[in-house]
């Protein structure tokens, strides 16, 4: 039970500068499991110009678990092109099925190829390797989980090897992606370019923590921290960009026209709530709309540091001097894609509690681009 309650026990910190520091993070028991997912050929599926459903399917496998788990707190973390999360034994055939699920639909409904697998954390301390955790809130309505410990990677590695994997279902079952949503417009920069980083540990030193920590510093110079999200929120329009693909998350009973059609309407009421900020009893438009803002996952520690940000021509310069220095001396290695837009894909349990979650990325590419550099 101490270790079913695990997650629970740590406390979510406001302050993301020093999240690098490796004694904000405990030890994931023994006893969880790691779950890690990603597309095959998501370079290919990006260059063909769907990046935005690559989010989509990314930001599915975090929506199926919450409501697999039925709203209980667990980590996790969104990749772009996939997600990872970790949940405790007793949770463990609820997350293989929902794995097993989830394959066998993206192929049906984006003709996807995901990967998926689960694997002991004591598999992954055997190899040398560690998961660790904090909670870093960004407001009080919501936190998400950070990874340390270079064990996602090395699971994540095993998976794409074929060393581990979740069978697909043998039947095609709609997965309850409940609160799944990307109806908000793209964002553009106010300062210049959309930059997605990715910077990881080129080896087991304590130098990752200063050139992570000098990187966050740069980025806190920008105007608002080099948040991509105005503090109002994000612009819509009708219909929504993402009406398509939101569609192909109802449920697959139903043909993709009828379910489209259903989504037109009810993206029109929302659409004309918020366009005009008409209040409906205790919901304020204009008050969601930025706890986007205020809730929106756009940087992370992932067994590196994972940062979007609206950043203007002289801070990316100086970032890159800085993380070009760090990896001739051996201490990162990194990846940077710039692009002229960002994203944000949007998991709402209840658009009446403060816990909605927006994943942001860049637009053309974002975090899968950036981390595809790391292998060169």
């Amino acid at each position: 039970m101490v270790d079913d309650d695990f997650y629970d026990t740590l406390v979510p910190d406001p302050k993301f500068a020093g999240l690098s520091d490796p004694d904000r993070f405990e030890p994931v028991p023994d006893s969880w499991f790691v779950g890690t997912t990603d597309i095959v050929n998501s370079t290919g599926e990006i260059q063909s110009g769907r990046y935005k459903a690559v989010n989509m399917v990314g930001a599915s496998v975090i929506s199926a678990m919450m409501n697999a788990l039925e709203g209980e707190l667990f980590p996790y973390v969104f990749g772009g092109d996939g997600a990872s999360f970790a949940v405790p034994a007793r949770r463990r055939e609820a997350a293989e099925q929902t794995l097993s699920i989830l394959r066998t639909w993206v192929q049906a409904e984006f003709g996807m190829a995901l990967r998926a697998a689960l694997t002991p954390i004591s598999d992954i301390r055997a190899a040398g390797l560690d998961v660790r955790l904090a909670r870093y809130a960004p407001s009080p309505g919501i936190d998400y989980a950070m990874f340390a410990g270079g064990g996602l990677d090395w699971a994540e590695q095993q998976m794409k090897s074929g060393a581990i994997e979740i069978a697909p279902s043998p039947e095609l079952i709609s997965p309850n992606l409940d609160g799944l949503s990307c109806r908000w417009n793209n964002l553009k920069p106010r300062n210049g370019r959309i930059l997605s980083l990715v910077v990881v540990p080129a080896s087991k030193t304590a130098e990752f923590e200063a050139v992570a920590d000098r990187i966050v510093e740069l980025a806190d110079g920008l105007e608002q921290g080099g948040h991509p999200v105005p503090a109002k929120g994000p612009d819509l329009q009708y219909p929504p960009p993402g009406l398509s693909l939101e569609a192909h998350t109802l449920d697959t009973n139903r043909p993709y026209w009828l379910r489209k059609l259903m989504l037109r309407g009810r993206t029109l009421v929302s659409y004309l709530i918020f366009r005009f900020s008409i209040p409906l009893g205790s919901f304020d438009p204009d008050h969601y709309r930025a706890g986007i803002n205020r809730n929106a996952d756009f940087r992370k520690y992932d067994d590196g540091l994972k940062m979007t940000l609206d950043c203007d021509a002289t801070t990316r310069d100086r970032i890159i001097a800085v993380l070009e220095q760090a990896k001739l001396q051996g201490k990162i290695r990194y990846g940077v894609h710039e692009q002229d837009e960002a994203l944000v894909t949007c998991i709402v349990p209840s658009a009446l509690r403060e816990d909605h979650v927006h994943f942001v990325d860049g637009a053309a590419g974002g975090y899968t681009l950036a981390a595809a550099q790391l292998k060169g």
